[in-house]
């Protein structure tokens, strides 16, 4: 039993590693590249590690390498943006191998209860899902990029892009000269959206629609609620404090299509139609809450996720003092749940926390003395694997670059991978601790 939850781990950190190694290698081959001088390995890795982990945080731009190095781009987001949960599911599955307890309850945690006994069948699910939905939001695109006169590629690279939440883009720009385009703002936050939410959650919405269920289940009514309150708060609260500033000069349909794009693009997708360091300080401080919060679980996007942030709002304003669990909706939301999503929180904010610091003392070392509301804001966009950036990642000395990319590559599988079992033999005890007294508030 430890040799096996040690091979899980190992694998797990493998397969990513792996990647971003054989990305960054192809990432500084000479065919790859068609910017001005010669691209440092740094920035390879950094490209590398933030398309596996589908950040999108760039220190080279996107649009700099060749249509060779753009592709190899799109592919290492696909395989990162699959996500944890196929990786694992795949794992599992694997015809040679038997379906452990421990590998059960590991993945259950991830889509429920399906995998225990329909593995493949979810596979199969989620990869038919995943291309499907690129391959309409590919078609849709180019319906806009063709008469700009650019190639199919483009209109797949973004639409995968999109549904991995990964927020590259070809554009030396991104997506800032389509602000006031509907079909392309719609098409990408429709990928974004869908990307974010699980696998889970748009198989549970399909089963319903075809009439082979007659309802949601009670995660994917979180996870739809939360997301939505969360993008239509976001968009109100930007909108209210740009609405003379940034976003002046707009139609009101205008503004409410940015407003709405700048509060979905931080749920890990990283595209902006508008710069963000032309934002006020407010509307960086919700962005950085919602970059935090992140997606959905089992989903292409990152952060803590969006039923872990209900859990704690739910402990803030719900709990009831003596109680084991919280209520909701009829259901009880046991302690085990409630310790587990006050752990993430905590694991996030500490990462963030220590990451800020290092980069903070490195960059003053080095001259460049940084606001530290922007070095929070990039942090938590590379933890969240965002890619939203206040422009100050490029201007990084490599030490700084190396902590970002640890920064993502915690925030997309440090996280998962410490959450793994612990092995160990656990001695039943027959008799508890005496409990301890500890004022609180």
């Amino acid at each position: 039993m430890n040799i096996r939850i040690g091979r899980d781990r190992l694998l797990l950190l493998g397969y990513f590693l792996g990647t971003i190694l054989v990305g960054s290698i192809l990432l500084i081959l000479p065919a790859s590249w068609n910017g001005s001088g010669k691209l440092h390995y740094i920035d390879a890795l950094f490209t590398s590690t933030s398309a596996v982990c589908v950040t999108g945080l760039i220190t080279v731009n996107t649009a700099d390498y060749s249509r060779f190095g753009q592709a190899v781009i799109m592919c290492l987001i696909q395989m990162g943006g699959l996500g944890l949960i196929t990786f694992a599911t795949l794992y599992i599955a694997l015809p040679r191998r038997r379906i452990s307890i421990v590998s059960r309850g590991l993945i259950s945690d991830y889509t429920l209860s399906e995998v225990e006994y329909q593995p493949k069948k979810i596979i199969r699910s989620i990869l038919g899902l995943t291309f499907a939905i690129e391959g309409l939001g590919m078609l849709i695109l180019n319906l806009s990029f063709r008469k700009m006169g650019l190639p199919f590629f483009v209109s797949a690279f973004h639409a995968i892009s999109a549904f991995c939440n990964a927020g590259f883009s070809t554009f030396p720009n991104n997506l800032e000269n389509f602000v006031i385009d509907p079909l392309v703002n719609v098409a990408m936050m429709t990928l974004i959206i869908l990307g974010g939410l699980g696998f889970i959650v748009m198989r549970d919405i399909g089963k319903v629609i075809s009439r082979e269920r007659t309802h949601l289940s009670y995660h994917s009514v979180i996870v739809l609620k939360t997301t939505s309150a969360l993008i239509i708060l976001g968009a109100v609260a930007i909108l209210a404090l740009e609405y003379r500033t940034t976003l002046s000069g707009m139609t009101l349909w205008q503004k409410i299509m940015a407003s709405l794009f700048a509060s979905v693009t931080p749920r890990t997708a990283g595209f902006d139609t508008i710069v963000p360091n032309r934002f006020s300080t407010g509307s960086i401080l919700v962005t950085i809450l919602l970059m935090f919060i992140g997606a959905s679980p089992a989903s292409t996007g990152g952060g803590v996720k969006t039923t872990t942030f209900f859990i704690l709002l739910m402990t803030a304003f719900r709990y009831r003092d003596g109680s084991d669990s919280l209520d909701y909706r009829g259901r009880a939301i046991g302690g085990h749940t409630v310790f587990k999503a006050v752990g993430i929180v905590v694991k996030g904010l500490a990462i963030v926390f220590v990451a800020v610091i290092f980069i903070e003392v490195m960059e003053k070392a080095r001259g460049n003395i940084l606001l530290t509301i922007n070095v929070i804001y990039e942090v938590v966009s590379a933890f969240a694997t965002v890619g939203l950036s206040l422009g100050i990642t490029p201007s990084l000395g490599d030490t700084s670059k190396m902590v970002l990319i640890l920064t993502m590559f915690i925030g997309r599988v440090g996280l998962f991978a410490m959450a793994l079992p612990r092995s160990g033999r656990k001695v039943e005890g027959y008799a508890s601790l005496p409990s301890a007294d500890l004022m609180i508030g």
